[in-house]
């Protein structure tokens, strides 16, 4: 099965690889490991999840303004998430990813979903971001990992 799904690019650019879901807000800050690419936070839903290599699909970051460098960090170690899939726009995560652009050349596509398409992304769907902020969604049915 594909979806197509339209969303809004905050930070242009295209990757692809499995989906980490989360409904959950993370802090990178305290609570991602930008040196693993594993988030840390015991009580988050993906605790121990490695988002390195994936695409990280959550609803918002919280917390402080640290969480740009945390983004820059595991940009830079390569450990960060391919790909950021959002419920709603976090500028922080953006200014991370923009400043990483700027500094190594390498940025995390970010792209913004209305909240019923967010809500259509299941743990293991593989995704396909592209630079205009399309997401297609392929789901094997027969194999899937919920």
């Amino acid at each position: 099965m594909e979806k197509v799904l339209v969303g809004r690019p905050l930070v242009p650019g295209s990757a692809h690889g499995l989906a980490v879901v989360s409904n959950e807000p993370l802090s990178l800050c305290g609570g991602f490991d930008p040196h693993s690419g594993k988030i840390t936070d015991v009580r988050h839903d993906r605790s121990g999840a490695v988002l390195a290599g994936k695409v990280f699909v959550f609803p918002f970051g919280k917390g402080s303004s640290t969480a740009s460098r945390v983004l820059i960090v595991a940009i830079r170690c390569r450990r960060a998430p391919v790909a950021i899939v959002n419920a709603k726009v976090d500028p922080i995560l953006v200014l991370g990813s923009v400043i990483a652009q700027e500094f190594y050349q390498e940025a995390v596509p970010i792209v913004v979903l209305s909240r019923a398409d967010f809500d259509s992304i299941v743990q293991g769907d593989y995704l396909v971001i592209e630079s205009s902020g399309t997401v297609r969604l392929r789901r094997d049915t027969e194999h899937h990992d919920q």
